[in-house]
């Protein structure tokens, strides 16, 4: 018997590196997962997650239906830092 097929699920996931005060971050929210960073880095990666997820809405799409192309367009719109990997256009 086979198995169902399971639903795509994709989050955004920000890490930040740069925490000095001892404070341990963490922010879930629609689509994104924030760990870490210092109050600056954290708040700053919350908000391009908010914008992220705005542009998602005036695409009338959802993260998991999104093409690298698309990922990357809407990335740097709100100036996410995303490297280019193969397949995507600079």
């Amino acid at each position: 018997m086979r198995e169902p097929e399971r639903k795509k699920k994709a989050i955004l996931l920000g890490i930040g590196l740069d925490n000095d005060d001892g404070h341990v971050r963490a922010t879930r929210g629609k689509n994104f997962h924030i760990i870490g960073g210092s109050h600056d880095t954290h708040e700053q990666m919350q908000e391009k997650c908010v914008k992220f997820n705005e542009k998602l809405k005036q695409r009338d799409k959802q993260l998991e239906e999104l093409h690298p192309e698309e990922f990357v367009d809407i990335a740097g719109e709100i100036g996410m830092n995303v490297p280019r990997t193969k397949g995507t256009q600079q």
